[in-house]
Parts: structure tokens; sequence; C-alpha cells
């Protein structure tokens, strides 16, 4: 499912109840900012469909897309930490876009997560409440796993 937002009209959006909004979000269920952000979606009421990218990649033009509409370079949603970036020379200034792709696609662990796709907009959620720009307003409190606040009693978002 890569959402089409251009065919979604902002009254439809302002009017369709949260649960009805189509959601993606790429996750890693070992990787806590991505479990944040999936809670985070959930908490709004939202179940979005969850795309485990590191067991079902993307094809080349959706990671390349996906990338684009967030507004980031392919070497800005490389992600090196806990990965063969190094040891693939990926560090090589050189490299073009294309060949970039080619190693995210050979290696998913190499895509940074998690990109969340909105009909309100495409994000890398890192922090993980970045994804509160593209999601429905929420005015109800939550934490993350490790109890630091993002959205506070008052239903004010912190930061």
């Amino acid at each position: 499912m890569h959402i089409d937002d251009s065919c979604i009209d902002d009254r439809l959006l302002d009017s369709m109840p949260n649960a009805l909004m189509p959601v993606e979000i790429w996750h890693n269920p070992a990787c806590g900012t991505s479990r944040n952000v999936l809670a985070l979606i959930r908490h709004v009421g939202i179940e979005p469909q969850v795309i485990d990218y590191l067991n079902a990649t993307p094809s080349k033009q959706a990671l390349a897309e996906t990338i684009a509409a967030a507004g980031l370079t392919v070497r800005a949603a490389i992600r090196q930490k806990g990965t063969p970036y190094m040891e693939l020379g990926l560090d090589v200034p050189a490299l073009v876009d294309d060949e970039l792709l080619d190693a995210m696609l050979a290696h998913p662990i190499l895509i940074n997560r998690p990109f969340v796709i909105t009909p309100i907009g495409v994000r890398l959620c890192r922090p993980s409440e970045v994804v509160l720009d593209i999601l429905p307003f929420c005015d109800k409190p939550f934490a993350k796993e490790d109890g630091e606040v993002v959205i506070d009693a008052n239903g004010v978002r912190v930061r």
C-alpha cells in the first residue's frame, strides 16, 4: 500500500475518522524508535499497515520515492549504526544514489527507520515524535517505552 495523497481532499481528510486513515509504517520490531512510533500511531486510534521491511523489502522505485517524499537525500536515509555501512564502503562521497539504493536493497538493515506514510505526508520518524507531524491531532497523554513524555497530561506535545 503506497499512499497516493494527491487524490485525497483535505476536507475528506478532516472528516475521516482516525481509524480509517490509511497509514503505512516501515517497521523493525527490534528498534525502540520504531516500536515507539508504532505505539504513537495506535495511540491516535489508527491501526497501520505494518511493513517488516527487513523481510519485505520495498522495490527500488518505492524506496526512492519514499525517501524523496520525506524530503531526504538517499545518503541521509542510510542507517550507519549497527549496519555494514563502513564494510561496504558506503562512506565514499563519489557513490551515486543508484549505487546507494542498490546497497540498501541488498542489505535492508541499511534503510533507516521507521518511515511512515500517511495522506498528510511522509517522514523518517527519528526521533519518534516526528510522526505526530503527519497524524491527526491527539490530546491524550503519551510516554515512550523509556518513560519520556511526548504528549503531556494537558494534551500538549512536549518538544
